[in-house]
């Protein structure tokens, strides 16, 4: 599958006539609870060649394309408006830039990458981003007695993301295996967690599900905790003129 990824890769860049900085694998796979019919969400910062930027009409700044019957979907932001992104803390790019799979990495702008979203990171910003996903399927599982696994996985990962960024001051994990057991997660609920992702490893995405009344407590808990102590956050510290610096670098 790697090989049919880069393929694609490839492809793209041709037919775009731009570079691809960075590739990744995100979702599911990337945080560590596919199901066996899982798709491939590959993701990707790309540039264009200097003449592009220097335009007074709007340009086209992503890149949307399904392949394998939509089992490979490849998306992307182009460097200038990943950049935006980052300075506002996008929660999607702290994750990406972290991702355990890499398709395709230009290893100096993936160090350059990493250390500005560090710079740029705000606690208030991301924990925004995860809380309102928590609270959106929190009320979806609440609303049917059986549910999608995979809804609830997306609960609560969003929820304990929640829980990591209440207690620590560096950028949340992308991979759930780091964030659920340093939480302060009692010992049953780790045990319950880790044998649901071993499950889901073995069932369709269509598969549905029902109870775990103590991990809904506490995604519920998390919920409410990050309603409370949000606002007491910090915000980043990073300037727009550190990201500049980073664009005219790799736009050639």
């Amino acid at each position: 599958m790697n090989e049919k990824i880069n393929q694609y890769l490839i492809k793209i860049e041709i037919e775009k006539n731009i570079k691809i900085l960075f590739a990744c694998e995100t979702g599911s796979r990337a945080w560590g609870f596919p199901s066996p019919d899982s798709d491939y969400d590959v993701r990707m910062i790309y540039v264009h060649q200097k003449d592009w930027y220097l335009s007074i009409n709007e340009r086209t700044d992503s890149i949307e394309r399904m392949f394998e019957n939509n089992d490979i979907d490849i998306s992307g932001w182009e460097l200038r408006k990943s950049l935006r992104l980052l300075r506002k803390s996008n929660a999607a790019l702290l994750e990406r830039i972290q991702s355990p799979m890499i398709y395709r990495a230009d290893e100096a702008f993936a160090t350059d990458f990493l250390a500005a979203s560090q710079i740029q990171y705000s606690r208030i910003a991301t924990i925004h981003h995860y809380l309102s996903m928590a609270k959106n399927f929190i009320a979806d599982l609440e609303a049917t007695e059986d549910y999608k696994l995979k809804k609830f996985f997306y609960a609560l990962r969003s929820a304990a993301v929640c829980k990591w960024i209440l207690l620590y001051e560096e950028i949340p994990p992308i991979e759930f295996a780091k964030i659920y057991p340093n939480i302060g997660l009692h010992n049953d609920l780790v045990s319950i967690i880790q044998e649901l992702i071993r499950l889901k490893s073995t069932i369709s995405e269509a598969y549905f599900h029902h109870g775990e009344a103590d991990l809904l407590a506490f995604i519920r808990d998390c919920i409410q905790e990050s309603e409370e102590k949000r606002h007491l956050l910090p915000s980043s510290k990073g300037t727009t003129e550190t990201l500049n610096i980073l664009l005219r670098k790799y736009v050639k």
